[in-house]
């Protein structure tokens, strides 16, 4: 029977937290650490910005675990229950090297455990967890990846992505031309080094929304964000890897984001590319028409009900099954 177990290290003088899902049997097993998405995303893949705690995280080391694959799944210091207790310190010191020591300490707390085989361990991330989990893979580390799994990982800036799915969701309003005109203009002065300095005439919530891109809380990372995709990481990657973007992910889109990875992993016969067309950006399964999707971005994630999508988790199971278990059958 698989076994969760809280774990907790230290880093950087402060306590982190994770959860260990231990599949049943004997061990040593192959494990999967997750990075989860941006913000406030904890180790379950849960938001408190978003409703619900059915989240994709806990649902996919679930399904690892009853594949014989353990996993470790870890809150961020700036998310989850314990936060708080971290944010003053945190202040200013948030980058990407930041997000990188967070996964290189999760790792080293992983292959600590009794019954991990540290030989066989992969980086599994989800939207902005990818890119840490591509850093950590293209870089000197103590224990390397032997694959990585890169659930909806842009393929254009993240500055660019923002744009494109604030722009999204204009399209759905009577002046949402104009109100994409402002957004630009206060992108352009971001990108330029300047403050964004939105216009007044914008919505709250996009205001708010910009306003985070420069809050000091969230500084360097935000700035460095910005101009980051996966594809300069996917690019140098030395060991397999699985790209996934759902046809329904309305963050991450599989033409406009999976072209420009394609073209980055031309030549590397060990990236394998799927697009499962009814899974949504956290692999849940979406069966919605598109417009009432795009309507309420980010409804379906962690509600109750809501279930991964199969079609992905068999093509995430049978990949890991190929890496994590050579010289088996993929069944």
């Amino acid at each position: 029977m698989r076994e969760d177990t809280e774990v907790t290290w230290d880093l950087d003088g402060m306590t982190m937290y994770g959860t260990f899902l231990r599949p049943d049997g004997e061990g040593p097993f192959p494990a999967a650490v997750f990075v989860a998405g941006s913000g406030p995303t904890d180790r379950d893949w849960c938001s408190p910005l978003l409703p619900g705690t059915n989240g994709s995280g806990r649902l996919l080391a679930e399904a690892l675990a009853d594949a014989g694959i353990a996993s470790l799944r870890y809150d961020k210091r700036a998310s989850g229950p314990h936060a708080m207790e971290n944010v003053g310190r945190l202040v200013g010191h948030i980058s990407m090297q930041s997000h990188l020591d967070e996964l290189t300490a999760a790792v080293t707390a992983l292959v600590a455990l009794p019954d991990v085989d540290d030989a066989r361990v992969v980086g599994l991330g989800n939207s902005e967890g990818t890119l840490h989990v591509l850093r950590y893979a293209t870089s000197p580390q103590a224990v390397p990846f032997v694959g990585v799994v890169l659930l909806a990982p842009p393929g254009r800036s993240v500055g660019t992505l923002l744009l494109s799915q604030l722009g999204a969701q204009a399209a759905l309003l009577p002046d949402g031309e104009h109100l994409m005109t402002m957004v630009r203009a206060a992108a352009a002065r971001y990108e330029a080094g300047r403050p964004m300095d939105p216009d007044p005439l914008l919505p709250d919530s996009v205001k708010m929304l910009l306003a985070s891109f420069e809050a000091p809380a969230n500084l360097p990372f935000a700035r460095e964000l910005w101009s980051e995709d996966a594809t300069a990481g996917l690019s140098r990657l030395g060991v397999p890897a699985l790209v996934l973007i759902g046809g329904r992910d309305i963050q991450v889109d599989a033409t406009a984001d999976g072209g420009p990875l394609q073209a980055a992993a031309a030549g590397s016969p060990g990236i394998t590319f799927a697009f499962p067309p009814n899974a949504n950006h956290v692999v849940k399964e979406e069966l919605r028409p598109a417009a009432e999707v795009a309507a309420a971005p980010g409804s379906g994630y962690n509600e109750d009900g809501t279930r991964l999508d199969p079609e992905a988790v068999e093509v995430v199971l049978g990949w890991l099954r190929r890496v994590l278990f050579p010289g088996t059958a993929d069944s």
